[in-house]
């Protein structure tokens, strides 16, 4: 079992021989022992401990050690800027939100990332799950990097804010104060170590208005704002990636009328604000998916019809306005037969979430105690977002995420979780394959040049006479 640190000097006796403090560098002195149980030391203290010196400590070593051994936070923009203007294609970068065991999925993703020569693979966390999972951008951002040390992994880690979304009936009322809301996560997310963002102002297209453009304004207006203050926060030379959206995930499926109203508006809106910053990496489309599936009155996914020819269109356009492609939302409850056909129309991105909560909580091997605790806590804590007419099974599928947050100990804790973590291992290679990103590895790194940034030593470190 992981030890959690209580104190600077208990978290700093736990580096061994492993690693010492010079000045204000981190030294690695034995890069086994510390990819070992000191990596896993210093991520559960950075996740359990109690919010303080030990923590800022603990934070501190684990995003030193990946600079020191090679994993460093990257923006995916410059990969994508060369789809653009295509010089790669073939290919579907995966992003995986990895909503429980953080660092243990990281660690699998890197490792399974590792033995197939993958360089192209995102882990992302969206806005709305950063509430009920319990993990802040610091948060995410620690045990990612923690995962990849653990995993020996050297190379770009592409970490990305996946739906920094504006809710549509607060900002009817007070628009300013939505957008305030996104402008605090972006710096959050930056500042995090975040080096990918993607803006969902989506919510606020108006179907009711006479034009495609007016329908589309509030959510270009928007996107172009908040990518002007993302170009003025990079401060380490590196041009963070930017994603777009212009439907929203679950509504109606996207046109090339839409596509193109929305990008020639937002490119205005940027150059006024920003001449000659630049853009979008890459735009999100609706082609008949919602997130996390629609779950049948058993509790099963129905099948959805995902029109593929939207994809490869509006992948077309969005390639003549100078991004990347098109990318899918809501894809990882899909048949596994479907995968293989998103690089072949040249789809630049999907996003997989719910398809890993699903293959955590329904393996044989998750206690059953701790599911059914689960379960009750929903029922208990998660009533009011219970639908009209649903059954059990429905609102277990559809709530069970917000209980990971509460439990989320007890999931890192897991005594059989490397029965489970063995299942996500196949199914990460297995889309590792179909998406056409094994070997992938040496493209991205022509492309992709992480910039090694130190952070300041913690004023903790001089009470704890750290630098021995």
């Amino acid at each position: 079992m992981p030890h959690v640190a209580e104190t600077p000097d208990d978290l700093l006796g736990r580096l061994g021989r492993s690693a010492h403090v010079d000045g204000d560098r981190l030294v690695v002195d034995d890069a086994k022992a510390f990819r070992g149980e000191v990596i896993r030391d210093l991520a559960w203290t950075a996740s359990f401990a109690e919010e303080g010196p030990t923590v800022d400590i603990a934070r501190w070593l684990i995003h030193e050690a990946a600079q020191a051994l090679g994993a460093r936070t990257a923006s995916i923009h410059e990969l994508y800027m060369a789809r653009a203007r295509g010089e790669v294609h073939g290919f579907t970068v995966p992003a995986l939100n990895l909503r429980a065991q953080v660092f243990d999925m990281a660690r699998t993703v890197y490792e399974t990332a590792a033995s197939a020569d993958v360089g192209a693979v995102i882990l992302e966390l969206a806005r709305s799950e950063q509430t009920y999972t319990f993990q802040r951008p610091i948060d995410y951002a620690t045990a990612v990097l923690a995962g990849a040390v653990a995993a020996g992994w050297e190379g770009p880690v592409f970490i990305q804010g996946d739906h920094y979304q504006f809710n549509a009936k607060k900002y009817s009322e007070d628009p300013e104060g939505t957008t305030e809301e996104i402008r605090r996560a972006c710096r959050l997310a930056i500042e995090a170590g975040y080096r990918n963002i993607d803006i969902d102002s989506s919510t606020l297209v108006d179907l009711s208005k006479p034009t495609v453009d007016e329908e589309q304004r509030e959510n270009y207006v928007r996107a172009a704002e908040l990518t002007a203050l993302i170009r003025s926060l990079e401060s380490d030379g590196v041009t963070i990636s930017v994603g777009g959206e212009i439907g929203e995930v679950g509504k109606k499926t996207s046109t090339e009328e839409e596509l193109r109203a929305y990008l020639d508006g937002y490119r205005r809106e940027l150059d006024a604000r920003a001449p000659g910053a630049p853009g979008l990496s890459k735009v999100s489309v609706q082609t008949g998916t919602s997130h996390g599936g629609v779950p049948l009155p058993d509790g099963t996914v129905a099948e959805v019809k995902l029109d593929f020819e939207v994809l490869r269109r509006l992948g077309e356009v969005a390639r003549e306005y100078g991004l990347a492609g098109a990318v899918q939302h809501g894809a990882s409850t899909l048949p596994d037969e479907l995968f293989h056909r998103f690089p072949a129309v040249e789809t630049a991105e999907i996003h997989l979430a719910t398809g890993f909560q699903n293959a955590l909580f329904e393996h044989p091997a998750f206690p059953v105690d701790l599911l059914r605790e689960m379960e009750s806590w929903c029922f208990g804590n998660a009533a009011d977002e219970r639908k009209e007419g649903q059954t059990d099974e429905q609102f277990i599928y559809t709530t069970r995420k917000k209980a990971i947050g509460p439990f989320k100990r007890q999931l890192w804790d897991l005594p059989t979780k490397e029965d489970i973590l063995a299942a996500q291992r196949r199914k990460i290679a297995f889309l590792f394959t179909e998406l056409g990103v094994n070997g992938s590895k040496e493209m991205v790194e022509g492309y992709v040049h992480p910039v090694e940034i130190h952070r300041p030593l913690p004023d903790a470190f001089r009470g704890a006479g750290a630098s021995r």
